[in-house]
């Protein structure tokens, strides 16, 4: 919302204010709160946040030091010092909150505070402006920083005021124009002397929107001192070329006329006279000649929109904003354009990670549903082939459906891993060893075109990883090396240690100084194109053919190496291959020795009594393991719910032996029943299941203790295994 510029008549805020701060969509307020504390809020510039009618935010230490604490209207605050500045305070405001949110650049005035003047910018953000203030320069009214050194005078209720770059060229107050030139300009860029120069013979070159005549006169003047050798010629051109602003004048059918250095260098080398502007760049949302005719016919808004630069050497976006003027007496069109490659490259960012994050909580809910149904699926396939022999016709067909389930499975935890939701297993283990004993089945991954080379650097420090998620790892980078080498190649492995004196950052990433192994994975295949590099750890980003890849290879290589605490680069250059760089923290010299994985046994009798209460809300997955377990020789009792295994539990005698309970069910969960049952029952020996990653939940199992934990979808074994473990030894700390 805006007031008139001259800001007369303005209403009173308050509520308005309110409710559309309070109205502010609740995250994106945060995260901008959240950037604006970050940044500045130790800065000794005095700065602010405003919501897009001007009320405060937030403001800085050194903004509440200036103009006075509390919250309130910008301008209020401005001129609470000297309320005869109110008006003038209240127009340079909303002048600039105008620039920042309808033109979405920043801008630059001057207000005065307390006997001094203030240079005040404002700068879109999200939801509303950034305003940063600074004292001018003492003895006088500083400069606009849109001047550039160029002298400004602008009209404010009949007067006439300038800033002091134009006031130290003039004798004795400036009141009226007829005080600063001897000849009213006729046309922009027009050269006059001044009415009282303090140089005698003194010229400007004066530049406005000549289309603003009489009654509309122009109340904006900018007025750039003539050198005493130029020869007296009038034409705006000149001044053009030096503006700080990329200025380009059209015909009002597209075609350039002239454009000043800082348009040229954003158009590219075919801004020339007589190019068209839509053969230049391209609308992002409306076409560039939309735009034209629009502006031609005098209904543009002015509103700068977003474009393409088509040069093919680079990538330029453009805020591109046209506006109808006449130029010599001829209907013509000004361009205004500015830099927005940086802004769109941030907004790119912005919306990778909201991607990124939308993907993860998507996978992590997901994966729970998924794993109930496969965890029932994968049961009763369990408890059919009981029944069935090798020889039994259903027998292969029962096997298909149990591989299936088995590939869904791991899809679903490629998903977690991706969204860095999964269990994790870590132990430590010895880098050479694991990479030794996989090699054999890299080997076949890769065939007989493709060569693989194990390379260890000196003694390989030892890391903590889960190592059956650390081989998927490698194996993801090896089969995409492989597969960018289609006429065969060499694959190579290299480790060794290495010591990150200081913080280094890349890619978005900070990694800390410290010992690290780094792991490099390379191939001689084709090369990563520069346009997708930084696309590769996406999930379901692909350069394969359908039905040749998930696209989540990469992704889930990214989220293990994440979730372990290292850290994953790419390098490539077109047709010299691609690295792979993996830093993993690396143990100091006193750590444990490598875990050593428990000897192969005979596979163990499965069978036992007890009394098993069943705690599950799902009725596939119930229906399965109840079965399983009474298979298994064990009487079980069965709830639906948390509050129907409670009232199980309080039942006069009832015998229970051990606790099988789903964590997440509707209503009450199920920590916090079994929290209530032990109150009566310390020593119920408790197994909690769940499809959600242990990590997930782990915080609302911090004050209990003596439970195991039991990752679905799991099988009829490792249900039966999990029961009888916890029967007969000692129950697993949590």
């Amino acid at each position: 919302m805006f007031t008139p510029e001259d800001g007369e008549g303005a209403p009173r805020r308050g509520l308005l204010a309110t409710v559309a701060a309070a109205t502010l969509p609740a995250r994106r307020a945060d995260r901008t709160r959240a950037a604006f504390d970050a940044l500045f809020a130790d800065n000794p510039q005095p700065a602010a946040l405003t919501d897009d009618d001007g009320a405060i935010l937030a403001a800085n230490g050194a903004f509440e030091a200036a103009f006075g604490p509390g919250a309130g209207m910008l301008d209020e605050r401005l001129a609470a010092a000297d309320p005869a500045a109110q008006t003038l305070a209240r127009r340079v405001v909303y002048r600039l909150l105008r620039a920042a949110l309808r033109e979405r650049r920043a801008a630059t005035d001057t207000l005065p505070h307390g006997g001094a003047v203030w240079e005040a910018e404002a700068a879109p953000a999200a939801g509303g402006a950034l305003w940063r203030l600074r004292p001018a320069s003492e003895g006088g009214a500083g400069d606009l920083a849109i001047a550039g050194g160029f002298g400004v005078a602008r009209e404010s209720n009949g007067r006439v005021i300038v800033n002091r770059c134009l006031a130290e060229m003039v004798e004795g107050p400036v009141q009226r124009l007829e005080d600063l030139f001897e000849t009213f300009p006729e046309r922009p860029g027009q050269t006059v002397r001044l009415a009282r120069p303090r140089k005698p013979g003194a010229r400007v070159r004066v530049f406005f929107d000549a289309a603003r005549r009489g009654a509309d006169a122009p109340r904006v003047w900018l007025v750039q001192p003539v050198c005493e050798d130029e020869p007296e010629a009038d034409g705006g051109e000149d001044l053009l070329e030096h503006l700080p602003v990329a200025l380009a004048r059209l015909r009002p059918d597209g075609t350039l006329v002239s454009a000043n250095a800082p348009a040229r260098r954003l158009l590219g080398p075919g801004a020339t006279p007589g190019a068209r502007l839509d053969a230049l760049v391209e609308g992002l949302g409306r076409p560039v000649s939309a735009r034209i005719r629009e502006a031609a016919a005098g209904r543009s808004s002015g509103r700068a929109e977003m474009a393409r630069g088509r040069d093919p050497d680079r990538e330029v976006f453009l805020q591109l904003s046209l506006t109808r003027v006449t130029f010599e007496g001829e209907p013509a069109l000004i361009a205004v354009l500015s830099d927005a490659t940086e802004l769109k490259t941030l907004e790119a960012q912005f919306v990778q990670s909201q991607k990124m994050q939308a993907v993860g909580q998507l996978a992590g809910g997901v994966a729970h549903d998924f794993n109930n149904l496969l965890t029932a699926i994968n049961g009763h396939c369990d408890l059919l082939l009981m029944r069935r022999d090798t020889n039994d016709p259903d027998h292969a067909d029962l096997m298909q459906i149990r591989q299936n389930a088995n590939r869904a499975a791991a899809l679903v935890r490629q998903m977690l891993a991706f969204s860095r939701k999964q269990t994790l297993r870590p132990r430590v283990i010895s880098l050479v060893d694991t990479l030794t004993e996989l090699s054999h089945m890299l080997n076949r991954l890769l065939g007989e075109r493709v060569r693989l080379h194990l390379e260890h650097e000196g003694e390989i420090g030892r890391v903590r990883v889960d190592e059956r998620q650390f081989e998927q790892v490698i194996m993801n980078l090896v089969v995409n090396a492989r597969d960018a080498m289609p006429e065969g190649g060499d694959v190579r492995i290299r480790t060794r240690n290495v010591t990150v004196s200081e913080e280094f950052r890349r890619d978005r990433a900070a990694v800390p100084a410290g010992e690290y192994v780094l792991i490099e994975v390379s191939d001689t295949g084709q090369g990563i194109p520069p346009d997708k590099i930084g696309k590769i750890f996406e999930p379901f980003f692909t350069t394969k053919k359908p039905g040749e890849g998930t696209g989540l290879g990469l992704s889930t290589a990214y989220g293990i190496v994440k979730q372990t605490g290292g850290f994953i680069f790419a390098d490539s250059a077109p047709g010299q291959g691609a690295t792979f760089s993996i830093y993993l923290p690396r143990l100091d010299e006193e750590a444990e020795e490598p875990d050593q994985p428990a000897a192969a046994s005979p596979a163990p009798d499965l069978g036992g009594e007890g009394v098993v209460l069943l705690a599950e809300d799902e009725a596939p997955v119930r229906s399965f393991a109840a079965r399983a377990l009474r298979l298994r020789g064990y009487e079980v009792i069965e709830a639906d719910s948390a509050e129907a295994a409670l009232e199980i539990v309080r039942e006069p005698g009832r015998r229970i032996d051990l606790v099988v309970s789903d964590v997440v069910m509707p209503g009450m969960d199920g920590p916090s029943w079994i929290r209530i049952a032990r109150r009566t029952r310390p020593d119920l020996r408790v197994i909690f299941v769940s499809g959600y990653a242990e990590d997930a939940f782990r915080r609302s199992l911090d004050d209990l203790t003596d439970f195991s934990y039991l990752p679905k979808p799991f099988t009829l074994n490792e249900l039966s295994k999990a029961v009888k473990d916890a029967l007969t030894g000692a129950p697993a700390g949590g």
